[in-house]
């Protein structure tokens, strides 16, 4: 059996010594580990970068597509006043067909006319007859059926060929 016995006492380690075998041992592996860090850090930076270009780059072609349909909207909203004037137009036309339909329906052959004047809120004309029962026919008629509001026998006048009247009908339905 062999001992070795060491009498000497380890030397003692300077502080220059310390770092050199720090340096050796575990300082690489900090640098790896930082520039590891370092290359991740970047790698964030740069897909963040590229994201906030990818963003601004949809807000410019949104921007754009906006600048490209604002003529195209204020076309349709323009339309779209045309029509609403044109349908507040047919039917006012409708109405006054209608009116006016009505008007040569009900109206007795008996009667002649002699004026009329037709309007939105109704119906003013003259007319002469022989037989005075047809015009009180005719406003009977005319209050039976409720077409209009208000029915006004303005005058009733002897003529030589007959009786001049003049009706008032307004607020048609």
């Amino acid at each position: 059996m062999k001992y070795k016995i060491n009498l000497l006492l380890p030397k003692e380690k300077n502080w220059l010594d310390k770092v050199i075998y720090f340096g050796l041992n575990y300082l690489r592996y900090i640098l790896v580990i930082t520039q590891t860090v370092i290359i991740m850090v970047f790698f964030y930076r740069f897909k963040i970068d590229q994201e906030i270009v990818d963003l601004k780059d949809a807000v410019k072609q949104k921007q754009e597509i906006i600048i490209v349909s604002k003529p195209l909207l204020d076309e349709a909203t323009n339309l779209i006043r045309v029509l609403d004037n044109s349908k507040l137009i047919i039917d006012d036309q409708v109405h006054f067909q209608s009116l006016f339909l009505y008007f040569l329906k009900t109206f007795p052959r008996q009667i002649t006319l002699n004026k009329l004047l037709i309007n939105q809120s109704g119906i003013d004309f003259e007319s002469v007859t022989n037989d005075i029962k047809i015009v009180h026919q005719y406003q009977k008629r005319m209050q039976n059926e409720g077409k209009f509001k208000k029915i006004n026998l303005k005058q009733i006048k002897r003529i030589e060929n007959g009786f001049l009247i003049s009706f008032s009908l307004t607020d048609f339905k």
